[in-house]
């Protein structure tokens, strides 16, 4: 089968396209897929830098969308158009997928849009509600708001709670693509002190939850931004890693809790019990149109390298993804 493999020359990372990759073997618990789309993940991109792949996979993609071609399951039987999650393997023209991970496809989303849900909407649903614990009548701070996980954490919030929206990107029109989902304040944090706004618009009580994909940098304007009890849960380090002063009685103070997670190396337990959770929520939502997912830009799989360039750039509006077949 045609695949992307990772592998690396004097520490430099090398992506190949291959047109006789082994064919992915399933076990009794998974299903054969036949890949349509992949999405690409900043997830990918850490692999590559680091050398960490998921399950030691060298062929990237951690979800896809596609047709089953070999199943043991009658809510998955062959020819049906499913979406979920893999463990690596998704930049392939097949892929293995855990039966727990699998969503069923409706027709009324294509196999890109299907391609664009799986992890970013799993990532904001888990991040919003099992470790923000965001309530109905609370507020939440969501930022690189026009990202994948972005777009799909302000769709959740709208049609899954009460609670007031706040933003943050770093240009009129990602900030007009948050608006247009749902988002209540928007903020382009090279315009203005974000935290600054938060309190403003909160009169001075500060927001619940925090989605932070930026770390280091971002630290003092969230810890000026979050209310008493507050939760600030942290997905990505794009700001960098280490905070220079830290002074933890100001957590002990507004009693603030901090949880870090990634979604990837979760057990496939863990993300069958997510994915059951969030489809039992979401499905007729995303059948009658008030969650969509955003994709920005299609690339083809010879074209990976300049996918990956392109996320790099920060330049994406909602998901990139891989068309496998045309």
């Amino acid at each position: 089968m045609r695949a992307i493999e990772l592998s690396y020359k004097e520490n430099q990372p090398i992506l190949d396209l291959t047109k006789d990759a082994a064919l992915p073997e399933r076990t009794s618990n998974q299903l054969l897929i036949k890949v349509e789309a992949a999405a690409i993940n900043r997830t990918d991109l850490v692999a590559i830098d680091t050398g960490k792949l998921p399950k030691g996979n060298t062929i990237l993609g951690v979800e896809v969308s596609g047709t089953v071609v070999e199943s043991d399951s009658d809510v998955f039987p062959c020819g049906s158009r499913v979406m979920g999650l893999v463990n690596g393997g998704g930049y392939a023209e097949y892929a293995v997928m855990s039966l727990g991970n699998a969503m069923l496809l409706s027709d009324q989303l294509t196999f890109v849009e299907g391609a664009a849900i799986p992890e970013v909407f799993l990532t904001a649903y888990q991040t919003l509600f099992w470790l923000g614990e965001l309530g109905p009548n609370q507020s939440v701070l969501i930022h690189a708001g026009a990202s994948g996980v972005g777009s799909a954490a302000i769709q959740l919030v709208k049609q899954l709670t009460s609670a007031k929206i706040f933003v943050t990107a770093g240009s009129s029109d990602k900030l007009e693509l948050c608006r247009s989902l749902g988002a209540d304040v928007v903020i382009n944090y090279h315009d203005e002190d974000f935290s600054k706004r938060v309190l403003t618009e909160t009169t001075g009580q500060g927001v619940d939850v925090i989605l932070d994909f930026i770390g280091a940098s971002y630290w003092e304007q969230n810890l000026a931004s979050i209310a008493y009890d507050g939760r600030l849960i942290l997905i990505g380090i794009l700001g960098g890693t280490n905070i220079k002063e830290l002074n933890l009685m100001d957590l002990l103070e507004k009693r603030i809790a901090i949880k870090g997670t990634l979604l990837t190396p979760r057990s496939d337990s863990y993300k069958a019990k997510l994915t059951k959770e969030f489809s039992d929520k979401t499905t007729s939502l995303f059948e009658t149109g008030y969650l969509k997912p955003v994709v920005d830009t299609v690339f083809s799989l010879e074209d990976v390298e300049n996918a990956h360039q392109y996320m790099r750039s920060n330049k994406n509006k909602g998901k990139i993804i891989l068309k496998i077949n045309d």
